[in-house]
Order: structure tokens, then sequence, then C-alpha cells
């Protein structure tokens, strides 16, 4: 779900423009201004995540508001002058929409704004993720540094994770299931029922076998649609 506001000096534009929004299901409205200044003081206290905002206003314009904010939510710009486009998306806004505006563009806006909304979220997600994990080995907790992971063995309840900086493998208890899980923000592939493969350690697709260098390891046909995908063949 969206946070967002409307921002137009126009009643009649901004009772559309709200009415618009509250037929599209993933917006909320948190609040429709008639000036700049007055969505300045809600921002302050609510931040949204997009903003419907017109440029031509009395006082502060649209553009020079969002300029003037630190964070600035993500902006759809609704106006009747075509002349401020390039500006407009040297501000980064995600659309830019001429008056009058149908229902269909403004909801292709709208779905370009959650597009964009998840993209954020999934790179905030793997940014703030560690690149490292504990896992028991004969009663200690030994640390598994992610980007030193090749690949991962399943043994019925126990894994073997292999390393790049070590010959023997690290053995714990723990299914596929939940070893993919500790993984998903990062890039590896499933290859076969028993196998997990780092992404970027890959080095060559044979026709059922998946290679790191010189190691060759199996590729399931059931997995095969999936690591074509993640490696982009």
């Amino acid at each position: 779900m969206l946070k967002c506001m409307a921002v137009d000096d126009e009643k009649l534009v901004l009772d559309l423009l709200v009415d618009n929004i509250q037929q599209v299901p993933f917006l909320q409205l948190v609040k429709a201004c008639r000036n700049a200044m007055e969505a300045a003081a809600i921002l302050h206290e609510q931040p949204v995540d997009l903003i419907f905002l017109d440029i031509q206003m009395p006082g502060l314009n649209g553009l020079q508001f969002l300029q003037s904010l630190k964070n600035p939510p993500m902006a759809i710009l609704v106006t009747a002058y075509k002349e401020y486009a390039l500006e407009g998306f040297n501000l980064d806004v995600v659309d830019y929409l001429l008056k009058p505006v149908s229902f269909e563009r403004f909801l292709k806006a709208c779905n370009k704004a959650q597009d964009l909304y998840n993209l954020q979220q999934k790179s905030a997600t793997k940014e703030e993720a560690p690149d490292y994990f504990f896992v028991y080995v004969e009663y200690v907790q030994v640390k598994v540094s992610i980007p030193d992971i090749l690949y991962i063995e399943g043994m019925k309840d126990y894994v073997k994770i292999f390393l790049a900086s070590s010959s023997r493998p690290v053995i714990t208890k723990m299914s596929m299931k939940a070893i993919q899980e500790k993984l998903s923000a990062f890039r590896f592939i499933r290859t076969h029922k028993s196998y997990i493969v780092a992404a970027g350690k890959v080095t060559a697709v044979k026709r059922d076998l998946i290679c790191i260098g010189s190691l060759e390891l199996p590729l399931s046909e059931n997995y095969k649609g999936e690591v074509e995908k993640a490696l982009a063949l």
C-alpha cells in the first residue's frame, strides 16, 4: 500500500485526483492539499510514499516545492503546462501527466510508481541483509561468509556448505529449504533437489551439469528454467 498525497490549487482538479486515488487499490490517501505550504506541513508530521503534484500554484510552485524537500517522496506531476516536462524529469519524477488526465493514463502512472517502490524496497532489503550467518557444527556456532560459499549439498537432515576459502565443507544439521531462506537476499540458484549454487561462481552450463571451474555439479531438468532465468541464458 502506497501512502500518497494530492496537491493542487484548483478544487475541481483536486477532487478528481482524490476520486482517482480512491479507485486504485494499492493507494492510500493521506491528505489532499490546496498549496505547497500546507503539503509541507503535512509531510513534516506524516511522511508519504507518493505525491501527486500540480506545478503552477500560488506562492511556492510544485517544482520549487520538490526542490525544497530534503528527502522528497516519489512524485507524479499533474499539470496543464507541458513545457515543464524536462525540468520535472530532471528532478526524477515518476511520471508527468498533462491535464485533463484520463483514468487509464492516471492508473498507468500509478503502476509505474508501485513498480519503482517495490524495486526500492527489494534493494533496501538486500542492502540491509547481513552477508553472513551462523550454524551449529558439533555444538559450536560457526560463522559462514555468504560471499565465500561456492555451493551447498543436501544430505537428508544435513547440508554441506562448500567454501572457496576451505578445502573442507561446513557440515550442519539443516534442511535445504531453511538454508535457501537464509540465502534468499543473495544470488543463489537451486540446480537440483540436493544442490544450491552461487550464481556468481558459475563458469559454465552444460546439458545436465553446472560448472564452477573444473567442478561439475548436477543440473536437474526440473530446475533448468530457474537456472536459465537467473543466469540470463
